[in-house]
């Protein structure tokens, strides 16, 4: 017979474990069951989180992964009894909120001095994208960031541009660089 929520300690609770102890001291599964809310008749809602981790959990790991969250479907979510449809909007969500968190609040500050700042900077966004995506970083003299564009919403192999569409909005602004970036979903696929 599975434990029910109100059976273990306040303690080890994630609501109250949470107010007690700070979001730091819960788990993974913890910190998505806050999310999901309840659980269903047989299983607690820390359970149906471990489920949805177990999901992405792959070969060469045994740890539950939460960046694998974002590439589960609603579908794919709502095959696990207990998670229907607002439960995984509800994770969907969050997951959107959680890369959209990770990027730069102020851009147009950032200072580019070597390739890894580009690769810092975008990476987080690009690594899950199921397509390509090409974008463009629009600097000025000293480097400076003025913009960053999204150029070309491609498929999963390739994606279309033009000169022009490169061109475009640096020429717009008088801008004197740019750096050209994209992602390889295809490449990530076959390195699971």
């Amino acid at each position: 017979m599975p434990i029910k929520m109100k059976q273990l300690p306040i303690s080890e609770r994630p609501y109250e474990k949470l107010e007690m102890y700070g979001e730091s001291a819960l788990s993974n599964a913890e910190l998505l069951a806050i999310i999901i809310k309840s659980g269903t008749k047989e299983e607690s809602s820390v359970t149906l989180a471990q489920k949805i981790l177990s999901l992405g959990t792959n070969e060469n790991s045994k740890e539950n992964s939460l960046k694998s969250l974002q590439e589960l479907s609603l579908q794919e979510l709502k095959k696990i009894h207990g998670i229907g449809k607002v439960k995984a909007i509800q994770i969907k969500a969050v997951c959107e909120l959680a890369k959209r968190i990770s990027k730069p609040i102020n851009i147009s500050k950032i200072k580019i001095k070597a390739p890894q700042d580009i690769v810092s900077l975008l990476m987080e966004e690009l690594k899950l994208e199921k397509r390509e995506i090409v974008k463009v970083v629009i600097l000025n003299s000293q480097n400076v960031i003025i913009k960053i564009q999204t150029i070309s919403l491609g498929g999963t192999s390739s994606a279309h541009i033009e000169p022009k569409d490169i061109l475009f909005e640096a020429i717009k602004v008088a801008a004197p660089k740019i750096i050209l970036v994209h992602n390889h979903p295809s490449r990530r696929r076959y390195a699971k």
